[in-house]
This record gives C-alpha cells, structure tokens and sequence, in this order.
C-alpha cells in the first residue's frame, strides 16, 4: 500500500521521485546484505530516528521481503536498550499498527 501522499509526490514531481527512487535503489544494491537484512535495518534506523510513517513503511516493506512478525518485533525490542522503553513503546505501537493490518 503506498500512502496517497506519496503517490501525489509522484505524480507532481515525477523526475525527482523517479531519481529518489533510483537512488534508494542504487543504496540497497551497493553492498552484501541481503533484501531481508537491509528492510530490518530501515526499520531499525526509522525506529531510531523516531519516524512514524518511516518505520510502518519499512514494517510493511520488511514483510514484503520475508522478514516475519516475530523478525520485526526483535528490532523494536533491540531498541530499548539504546533508545529508551518509552521510545520502544511508541515504535512498537508502530510496527503492530502496520503489521496488523497487512
């Protein structure tokens, strides 16, 4: 599911979302990690950087890549740790959020 304000970013500035686009592209291809590692990673980074429509983004991407329920739920309780046991509450209000309703 593609949020509609990304589809309206798309439709009024084709050529930079074309060229975004190329180079989240050019980003995941550019080293050894696997599809499923680098969705968990961008979890793992929207979660830090406290990105709602990021990290439901990346939850859904990552299951698109084969990442399990289970897989996502790790990465938000890793988090604790570093982030704080309120930031992971938040993220993991999140990664539900989406995940349920994929």
């Amino acid at each position: 599911m593609i949020p509609k304000s990304y589809q309206a970013m798309r439709q009024q500035y084709p050529e930079m979302m074309q060229a975004y686009e190329e180079f989240g592209e050019a980003t995941r291809n550019a080293g050894p990690l696997t599809p499923k590692e680098v969705a968990l990673v961008k979890l793992a980074i929207s979660i830090g950087a406290g990105l709602e429509g990021g990290a439901k983004s990346h939850a859904r991407k990552a299951i698109e890549a084969g990442c399990t329920r289970e897989e996502l739920k790790h990465v938000v309780i890793l988090s604790a740790p570093s982030l704080g046991f309120p930031t992971m509450m938040r993220a993991r209000s999140w990664v539900n959020e989406a995940i349920d309703n994929e």
